[in-house]
């Protein structure tokens, strides 16, 4: 970093409104971390009907938030006079490789304003908030991503959802039957064997975190945007969550040659009279070097059917796009757009991405 751009950092904050204030969040303390719950519970993204919105655990964030060196300064708060916590963004570190140059850079997400105040134009004083503290860190480059079109857009991904409790899907109108399909049809278009039996398929275990971390590593060199996970990062991302978290390997004479995660991130149904929560599971990384991609993702499946999970989503990134079509997957009508901030670079196509923004 020049001397010229580190006498340039802003030493104070930047100013807010009237009657409102920053605070850096403790997460480890339960009573903020139930209060960041409850802002993005009833404040977060929603999809574009306002008939779902992401329902993160306490359990979720302090995942998604607290992985190895995080920094409690990134976790950037508003409250008003009266205490009340109406604004936040957080960051971690990660490192990334692009088009094989590896970079130290903030991971943005959960920008989120009370629905109350947003004519007060806080979310850019945030952004320009959580820049500012990255920026005295030595950080100046960042990665985020967004539903919305934003200036210079890296990467254009879709959702595709894999239909697992089928009644409820069209009950709650997440799914919809087209003219030539009834209930018995689809019904039975996504049914599932009972039970997975993939020689080798297994869990992840502790002992395996070198060797599978390894693994994955080795697979980003096929990818032009990546993380890199150091061991322990990996132990946090993989195994230290398991309610969140789920991760499986394949193992053959002792090697670990395929390794496959989802994590649990469920949504709440808005009005509806009956149903007040999707059970969501959410593909994540996957290494596929013996068994074809699409035996593993259908061994998760199962699992994911047998965990009482109401449908699987998958993002069109890796080779993904090898099992959508052939396990019934349906693609999505929203778009997930990546991005780099203060970096520049050539546009991605999805095929090339393997990075995953919780």
């Amino acid at each position: 970093m020049s001397k010229l751009f580190e006498n340039n950092i802003r030493d104070k904050p930047y100013s807010l409104p009237k009657d409102f204030f920053w605070d850096t969040l403790d997460l480890n303390d339960p009573v903020v971390l139930k209060e960041l719950y409850n802002l993005l519970t009833k404040n977060y993204v929603e999809d574009s009907n306002n008939m779902f919105r992401f329902d993160y655990s306490e359990k979720f964030i302090h995942w998604a938030l607290n992985p190895p060196n995080y920094n409690t300064e990134w976790f950037c708060g508003v409250r008003t006079n009266t205490g009340k916590l109406v604004g936040f963004i957080g960051a971690i570190p990660v490192t990334v490789n692009i088009y094989k140059i590896e970079k130290k850079m903030a991971e943005i997400n959960f920008l989120c304003v009370h629905k109350k105040i947003r004519d007060k134009r806080l979310a850019a004083v945030l952004i320009k908030e959580i820049t500012r503290r990255i920026n005295i860190c030595g950080i100046f480059q960042a990665i985020y991503t967004s539903g919305k079109i934003l200036p210079n857009t890296l990467s254009i991904c879709k959702y595709w959802h894999r239909s697992l409790n089928c009644k409820k899907l069209i009950d709650v109108k997440f799914a919809h039957l087209n003219n030539n399909m009834t209930m018995k049809r689809y019904t039975k278009l996504c049914a599932l064997p009972s039970k997975a039996e993939l020689e080798g398929f297994r869990k992840l275990k502790q002992s395996d975190i070198p060797e599978a971390c390894a693994l994955l590593n080795k697979s980003f060199l096929n990818y032009d945007l990546t993380p890199i996970f150091s061991e322990n990062e990996f132990e946090h991302w993989f195994f230290n969550c398991h309610d969140i978290v789920q991760c499986f390997v394949v193992e053959s004479d002792k090697i670990i040659t395929d390794l496959i995660s989802f994590y649990s991130l469920p949504s709440t149904i808005v009005g509806h009279p009956i149903y007040d929560k999707l059970n969501i599971a959410y593909l994540f990384y996957n290494v596929s070097t013996k068994i074809e991609l699409t035996k593993l993702i259908e061994e998760v499946l199962i699992i994911a059917k047998n965990s009482n999970f109401d449908v699987f989503n998958a993002l069109n990134i890796m080779e993904n796009d090898k099992f959508l079509n052939k396990l019934n997957f349906g693609v999505g009508d929203g778009n997930l757009r990546y991005y780099l901030h203060n970096y520049t670079c050539s546009p991605l196509t999805h095929k090339k991405i393997a990075f995953f923004l919780q």
